[in-house]
This record gives C-alpha cells, structure tokens and sequence, in this order.
C-alpha cells in the first residue's frame, strides 16, 4: 500500500565523532559541535540532501545532569543554543523540513535505573526543552528504556506546547521488551495519558524492530523506527561513564541492507522511518530512493 512516509535523518553525534576523527568521550559528540561547529551544519545538510525531511538537533546528552559530571554545566546555554540553531538554519536553507529536539535519557544511555523517578526527571529536562523550545517544530524523546522513563521525558515536553515523538529502545535480542525488562505493551498507558503524535522504536538492532512495531500498531498512533548499528549494547558500555568505543559497529549493515529493514517496517505499517547510530547518509539516501521507487510519498 502507497502512503505518506516521514524520512528522518540518521546517526547525528555518532557520525560527527567518525567525522571529527577524535576520540570519544561520555559525552559523545558534544565537544565535537563546539570545536568544530561547521561539522554539524555540514552533516544536517548531507541528511536533508539525501531525502531526509527530519533535523534532529545534536541534544541527546546535552542535559544538566550529564554536563554537570563532566564539570561543564555552565555550558548549557550556549551548547542548546548552537544545537538547535544549526539545525534550523539547515532547514531554512534547504528550504523545507523540520527541526526535532532530541531528548535523550538522564543519567545514561539503556539505565533506567539510574534515572530519577518521572516527576523529578521532568524539571530535569526543563532547561533543555526551554533552551531548544525556540527552534524546534517538535521534540522527540529519544531511547527511553522504561515506562517511567519515558512519562518523565514526555511530561517536559507537555510543558513547552510543542508535539511529542516518543521513541523507545528494547532488548536487543526481544523487541516485546523494553530495556527495562518491562513489556512494551505497559507503555500504553502512557501514550494514552500524554497523546505524542507518534511512537517510534530506536536504538536497536534492527532485527528486534519488527515484532516492536507489531505492539505499537495497536496503540492506535502513527509509529515507526530507527534502529542502529551496532552488533549488540555491550556490558562495558553499560558501566559508568562509557565511551562509544565499547561497542563495536556492524560490518553487514550496508545501506542496501538497512533499507531492507526499513521498507518491511514500512510494510508493517511504519510512517516515519530513518537510522540512529551508525546509520549514516548513504543509508538514508539508499532509504529515499526505495520509498520513492515503491511510490511512497517523502514528506
């Protein structure tokens, strides 16, 4: 069946890590944007070219928390700033598009048991979602691992006015499981109370997408995907303070590859698809031409 597919960009602090050639840091591309802010404009300009119609801003860990462990809290402002900036002047000057905050989990990445409970995670968020608030169309919470998780970030979103994408990550060996170890199925509750505009399954392998997106379907909302990269999330990137070089990327998932996984989800249902870690460019540009050449609209 024809539709109308959003294509979202792909890997944004992963690939300016690859691109900047320096080492990574727990805080991943974050220095990257600041030493070479030319980088990020470039690469949101590459996603937009090859069909993409999604700028996610380069926010994941650009929260107090984090910042606050790498003795950089005072940077907040001017990192938001050059975050969501970037990625709206890539849109204004590609002429079309839409800029999406990412939010991405406190604490760390796939521990929800690190994070604080809902409503203490929603006044963490705040000065994020504020400072991005100006040049966002929408925000998307990014990688959630758990119900409580993901009711902390969309509760700070409710507070800006703006739309609210809610993207989950699950095991990668059992897409019915969040992170967490809970079902997916018990985020329903949470999708009803907060009403996002769409629900997404990331950071993942993208073999654990489909039968996800078989439990998102019956939420009742506009779903999707963007898987990652990766062979599997490691236990030593689950230690404190990781670093990406603790997870090794895939050799098999070439842009031909992915795309196959994304046109099944597409298949299965999914309107908005496109790639997180590790999925670059090429692959989305290999993603709008299968859509396109399957007669599905890009908007």
């Amino acid at each position: 069946m024809k539709q109308d597919v959003t294509l979202l960009d792909g890997s944004i602090g992963q690939e300016l890590v690859i691109r900047s050639a320096e080492p990574p840091t727990p805080l991943w591309s974050t220095s990257v944007m600041a030493d070479h802010p030319q980088l990020l404009r470039e690469l949101h300009d590459a996603y937009f070219n090859a069909g993409a119609t999604v700028a996610t801003t380069n926010s994941y860990p650009v929260v107090a928390d984090r910042l606050r462990a790498a003795g950089i809290e005072d940077q907040l402002d001017a990192l938001l700033y050059l975050a969501g900036g970037t990625a709206a002047a890539a849109r204004d000057a590609y002429g079309a598009g839409r800029v999406a905050g990412a939010l991405g989990p406190l604490a760390a990445s796939y521990r929800p048991d690190l994070c604080p409970p809902a409503a203490e995670a929603a006044k963490a968020y705040r000065p994020t979602v504020a400072g991005l608030a100006p040049f966002v169309d929408l925000f998307i919470a990014e990688t959630m691992s758990s119900v409580d998780q993901a009711d902390g970030a969309l509760r700070a979103i409710a507070r800006s006015g703006k739309p609210a994408w809610l993207a989950l990550s699950v095991m990668d060996e059992d897409g019915t499981r969040l992170r967490s170890g809970e079902p997916l199925e018990e985020v329903a509750p949470i999708v009803v109370r907060h009403a996002p505009q769409a629900v997404l399954i990331n950071c993942t392998r993208p073999e654990s997408v489909a039968p996800a997106l078989e439990i998102l379907r019956g939420f009742g909302t506009p779903f999707g995907a963007f898987a990652n990269g990766f062979v599997r999330i490691t236990e030593a990137f689950l230690q404190d303070r990781p670093t990406v070089d603790a997870l090794q990327d895939r050799v098999d998932l070439t842009p031909a590859a992915y795309a196959d996984f994304a046109m099944g989800w597409v298949d299965q249902g999914a309107s908005i698809v496109g790639g997180c870690c590790e999925v670059g460019p090429a692959h989305i540009a290999e993603l709008a031409m299968r859509l396109r050449t399957a007669g599905h609209r890009i908007v």
